[in-house]
């Protein structure tokens, strides 16, 4: 096994263990019956004292934290596809879904503005893993496939 499929099987591995993780978080966090207006409530009015960001208000605090919760799905989808646009329209369809559950939950409210956060959140993760791990591993391989002779050593 040559050392960028060893690279790319480790990438892939870890890539799966964290979307398994974060699955089991970000599921018990939108699908639990349970309200989270006070948490948000809570947020935003600690955000109001701070001087000069009075009209932040909580529909803000819960935009940031949906964008919040969905980078490192985009990461991880764009470390697991090594390509940035599959994970987002995978998130896309993902906080569709979501959206669309959420219509039977009790104290639950589906929105499109929730689904917006979600894709924004799921691009810049996108955009972090593409700019810091894929990137690398490219120009490793650039590197690698530079290094290599263009004719085989004769016996």
């Amino acid at each position: 096994m040559s050392v960028a499929e060893n690279v790319n099987n480790r990438r892939v591995h870890w890539a799966l263990v964290g979307l398994a993780v974060y699955g089991i978080a970000v599921l018990s966090i939108v699908l639990l019956p349970v309200g989270y207006s006070d948490i948000v409530g809570a947020v935003s009015d600690w955000i109001q004292r701070i001087p000069g960001v009075a009209a932040f208000g909580s529909g803000w605090v819960e935009f940031g934290a949906n964008i919040l919760m969905f980078v490192p799905l985009g990461l991880l989808l764009t470390l697991f596809f090594r390509h940035p646009w599959r994970g987002v329209v995978l998130a896309l369809l993902l906080s569709v879904g979501v959206e669309v559950v959420q219509f039977v939950i009790p104290s639950r409210q589906p929105s499109v503005r929730d689904v917006l956060a979600n894709v924004l959140g799921a691009g810049l993760g996108a955009f972090l893993a593409w700019a810091i791990v894929i990137r690398r591993e490219r120009r490793r391989e650039r590197v690698t496939v530079a290094t290599q002779p263009l004719v085989p050593p004769a016996e």
